[in-house]
């Protein structure tokens, strides 16, 4: 059966865990409104590219636009069966934007499901959200899930962890583990 989900983003997401996502749930007959605060439908948020190349750190570079199909303004969250987080820098600012803390907390409080990718941690995080459960991220945000009062989750890069309503995973080679997980609780 075919739900209504409502992605996150924000200029300079990750292009992979933005797009990705996107097109696979589309693909398989959701409909995904994909949003950014002070943006409209038809607007674009710039994505970035990251990569692990051996250095201490990911690398960055420009990835593609990537186009909004929705307006932030008009969202009800009360309208959707699910949310998508995507990682990358957005989280980093969006978690600053209490409208989106709302939202994150809608999701949670009544239990739908939630998919979170690498720097998404960052919004649960902010938002009060994990307490008692287990989360995966990008290691560089794992002392936020601890300070959160989650349990990070120290999986392989191309993992993900289920937590009641929380799908979470540490970085883009996880797509099929993640979204393969998300997909079961939309089904569920």
């Amino acid at each position: 059966m075919s739900k209504k989900i409502l992605m996150i983003t924000g200029d300079f997401t990750e292009d992979y865990e933005t797009m990705v996502p996107f097109q696979t749930l589309l693909a398989v007959g959701h409909q995904v409104d994909a949003v950014c605060p002070d943006k409209k439908a038809g607007d674009s948020v710039a994505t970035a590219i990251h990569d692990f190349e051996g250095d201490q750190t990911y690398s960055e570079k420009p990835g593609h636009r990537f186009a909004l199909n929705a307006s932030f303004d008009e969202i009800d969250p009360a309208a959707y069966d699910a949310l998508v987080i995507p990682g990358g820098r957005a989280p980093e600012y969006l978690r600053l934007n209490g409208r989106v803390i709302e939202m994150v907390r809608h999701f949670f409080d009544t239990n739908k499901p939630v998919a979170a990718i690498c720097h998404g941690a960052q919004l649960l995080a902010a938002a009060d959200v994990l307490k008692g459960r287990r989360c995966s991220a990008y290691p560089a945000c794992s002392p936020e899930v601890r300070l959160a009062g989650g349990e990070f989750a120290e999986i392989e890069v191309d993992q993900a962890t289920t937590d009641g309503n929380l799908v979470t995973a540490p970085a883009w080679p996880a797509h099929p583990a993640w979204l393969s997980q998300f997909m079961a609780l939309l089904n569920s």
